[in-house]
């Protein structure tokens, strides 16, 4: 059973990243959103070598673009960008059940129009001026923070 948190990737372009955060969601019972167009095609060998057999097991809703993603979206569903540009730091913020966690592109985060149809925006700190941490080390840290949060750690089961 799925846990009712998301995660989505805004036009990947790397696909040993897409394919890691896939396996990262099978594994953990979260949903993943790929808004298209990618960088890449789904069957690349290179997401498949990832993923493995956890393809087939993750549930992957695919958006043929950003409109119809937020067509998609329920009233009670946040966005919650992850960007190297926000102001508040992913461990302060307090994450729903239902929240989604976007990711933005390797190469270039999202751009504007998506930024401001976010509901709330988080960074992970850095230390002595680095940049950026990898997109799929990213997602599994805010992940499980908002999993931690939530008491949706274990795929869904309560952690009492």
């Amino acid at each position: 059973m799925l846990i009712s948190m998301n995660i989505a990737l805004f036009e990947p372009d790397i696909p040993q990243n897409t394919g890691s955060i896939m396996r990262l969601c099978a594994c953990l019972g979260v949903r993943l959103h790929i808004i298209e167009p990618c960088g890449f095609l789904l069957d690349d060998k290179q997401l498949k070598r990832v993923a493995m057999d956890y393809s087939v097991k993750a549930e992957v809703k695919r958006h043929s673009s950003w409109q119809k993603f937020l067509e998609n979206l329920t009233e009670n569903q946040r966005i919650v960008l992850l960007s190297t540009k926000a102001k508040d730091i992913y461990t302060d913020f307090i994450f729903n059940d239902n929240d989604i966690l976007l990711l933005g592109r390797e190469s270039s985060g999202v751009p504007d129009y998506v930024l401001e149809a976010s509901h709330a925006q988080i960074k992970i700190p850095m230390y002595g001026g680095a940049r950026s941490l990898n997109v799929a080390l990213a997602t599994s840290m805010v992940l499980g923070e908002a999993l931690r949060q939530t008491g949706n750690l274990c795929g869904g089961l309560k952690n009492d």
